[in-house]
């Protein structure tokens, strides 16, 4: 059996049902990613193979002995406690396994015919193996650096920020390595280096793990298996994220003849329910309630046709041309420069902002790219240099509080403050309920208070509140943090067909690639880059040229290192005439080769000559030419091995 099994699994909320009668497994190095719609369910059935929640019907099967480690979104942990204890507390069986593993050996060397102490000590090594707990200590300093918590180790964790703590979680989590890993949004509040290294380690270390994400390039990289959880229901998808839209078009196509020929068949039966009366005095009630089935099985093909296609057309939407001029100036930036304390965030940054310009800001955490964002509003001065906003230039700003909504106001009251019931959206007259559906909000959530919303929900009706609005310019930060994919798309068709100026902070490298234009790529110490590249393209260039530049460190080390102890020595005057005959030399013995072979296989040369001559010439002359090769091979290799130490020199 698997490492976990679901057996018609059902699970409900009040009135909404999220798993209904789900079949689901997951295999020993299976890496799962599991989407779907926010408040679908994902985080519940997380809990539920964990077994931190019952299910209300069905099966959850685990293997004996199976360890599993959860990553909710809001770990808590123990006030008082330091950054460095939770760690040693998530490593302290690894700690105890490994000190056992120590006294057995040394017992072992004195019982060396123990079977009992054998095995056990094959059992603790098997577990120091898959926990990778040899070099322990070398794998905390080296997670605890990548992400950014090595400074954070005496710090008391309830006075990190949420982003630390879930960090800390995760650290917490990968080093201890369970059997099986359950990741809620592992990627939230961490960079896009940061994202890079926890691919990197899931996959070099060969974790087993089932990861809820928004991260399309990162499912992609590391999922073997996507499940969709959608109307309560799971479908699998095998391999990454592209693979999945693959999987979906394919999926679209046999949806769709499937429906048309329920469609016929449909047709067929209401041709029969038409009759006249002869027809109709033999009428089959079954018949007749097998035609009721077959129009509530069109309705829900019909809707789920409608929303793959929906979901297709908004992953690969793109505009096709610019509809406007693009001259229109919205910001102009010259020389500017700010600092919080001893630390630069900009240095003596210029540019100009024009209409159209679709703007990606990325970088490290803590680089100054939200800064910049206020800079631009007005909420933060700069330390120098000057930030001209165009004439007339109308800006939506959404920050990271969402600081546009009122927790007080119902929905209602944050689309219509004056009343009615409906809001414009480029240019259409919609009703407010029709627009938030758009935004996959239901009915029910038209009177709900803002304060009560979720983090998704909350970014979902700001945004929704934003693109009500007439804006020249729109500054987003960090607007995909707790979307679903779903929302993402919404989200980044908006963005695409948006007339104006877009300014964006993210780390997410998919819709970057689809929204951005331009980057402005925050590298540290106030330096701000440009590039035209999309940003996985200039990730991989980085990682490219980052790799270069540690190769040529490393041979120029070696090279240090390598000249004082064995030195390459110029060829001498001797050698250097050796080697300038020894071509010639080799070229003569090849020829005399050649004749004595020719002669062996010519019966009136050979009885000439004398068969057992020849043999022996033959046999003198290829030792005397293998003997002349090798000694040009080792003077060509040592004029070769000078030549580079000397160019070496050079660098």
């Amino acid at each position: 059996m698997g490492l976990v099994d679901l057996q018609g699994v059902s699970k409900r909320y009040e009135s909404q049902k999220l798993l209904c009668e789900v079949e689901f497994y997951l295999e020993e190095g299976e890496r799962i990613a599991l989407i779907g719609k926010n408040g679908s369910g994902k985080s519940t059935l997380l809990r539920i193979v964990a077994g931190l929640e019952l299910p209300d019907a069905g099966k959850v099967i685990k293997r004996q002995g199976v360890e599993i480690g959860l990553l909710p979104q809001i770990p808590k942990f123990e006030p008082g406690k330091s950054v460095e204890k939770i760690i040693q507390e998530q490593l302290q069986e690894l700690e105890e396994v490994f000190q056992n593993y120590l006294r057995l050996t040394a017992q072992l060397e004195k019982e060396p015919e123990n079977q009992t102490l054998t095995r056990e000590l094959e059992r603790l090594t098997s577990y120091l193996d898959f926990h990778n707990g040899w070099n322990i200590r070398e794998r905390v300093n080296r997670i605890l650096k990548e992400l950014k918590l090595d400074q954070l180790r005496e710090r008391e964790i309830t006075s990190l920020s949420g982003g630390e703590q879930r960090r800390v979680a995760l650290a917490g989590l990968l080093l201890r390595k369970p059997n099986l890993l359950l990741l809620d949004e592992p990627t939230n509040h961490l960079d896009v280096y940061m994202t890079h290294f926890l691919e990197e380690l899931l996959l070099r270390e060969k974790y087993t793990f089932m990861v809820i994400s928004h991260d399309r390039y990162f499912i992609d990289r590391i999922a073997t298996r996507v499940v969709e959880l959608e109307n309560c229901k799971l479908r699998s998808f095998k391999g990454g994220y592209l693979d999945y839209l693959r999987q979906k078009e394919k999926l679209l196509t046999v949806k769709t003849k499937q429906f048309e020929n329920h469609l016929r068949l449909l047709k067929r039966e209401q041709e029969w329910l038409s009759r006249g009366v002869r027809g109709r005095l033999k009428r089959n009630e079954g018949r007749k309630k097998r035609l009721e089935e077959l129009k509530k099985v069109l309705k829900e093909e019909r809707r789920e046709l409608k929303s793959i296609e929906l979901q297709l057309k908004r992953e690969f939407y793109q505009l096709p041309t610019e509809k406007i001029n693009r001259k229109r100036i919205l910001f102009e930036i010259k020389n500017l420069s700010k600092r919080i304390g001893e630390k630069w965030l900009i240095r003596n940054f210029s540019s100009l902002i024009v209409q159209r310009d679709k703007i990606g800001i990325v970088g490290p955490n803590g680089s100054g790219k939200t800064t910049f964002l206020k800079l631009l509003v007005g909420e933060e001065l700069p330390t120098d240099g000057i930030i001209k906003i165009g004439e007339n230039v109308r800006i939506g700003y959404l920050d990271q509080q969402k600081s546009i909504l009122d927790d007080s106001k119902d929905l209602i009251e944050t689309f219509c403050p004056n009343g009615g019931d409906r809001v414009t959206v480029r240019g259409r007259n919609l009703h407010v309920y029709g627009y938030l559906r758009e935004f996959l909000f239901p009915p029910e959530h038209l009177t709900k208070k803002i304060g009560v919303l979720s983090g998704g929900e909350k970014m979902r009706v700001a945004l929704a509140l934003l693109f009500t609005k007439e804006f020249d310019l729109l500054i987003l930060d960090e607007p995909t943090n707790d979307l679903d994919i779903p929302t993402i798309n919404i989200l980044e068709e908006y963005l695409i067909e948006f007339e104006g100026g877009l300014i964006v902070v993210s780390h997410d490298r998919y819709f970057l690639d689809k929204v951005a234009k331009k980057l402005l790529i925050f590298t540290g110490n106030g330096k701000i880059e440009e590039s035209y590249l999309p940003y996985s393209q200039y990730l991989e260039l980085e990682e490219e040229i980052r790799e270069l530049r540690q190769f040529v460190a490393e041979s120029r080390n070696r090279k240090r290192n390598y000249r004082p102890l064995n030195r390459p020595k110029k060829l001498s005057y001797r050698e250097t005439q050796e080697l300038a005959r020894l071509p010639e030399q080799l070229e003569q013995l090849e020829i005399e080769i050649e004749k004595i072979e020719n002669c062996l296989s010519n019966p009136n040369c050979y009885q000439k000559e004398g068969l057992v001559e020849l043999s022996k010439q033959l046999e003198q002359k290829q030792q005397n030419y293998d003997h002349l090769l090798e000694r040009y091979m080792y003077l060509s290799d040592k004029e070769e091995e000078y030549l580079k130490a000397k160019e070496g020199d050079d660098w």
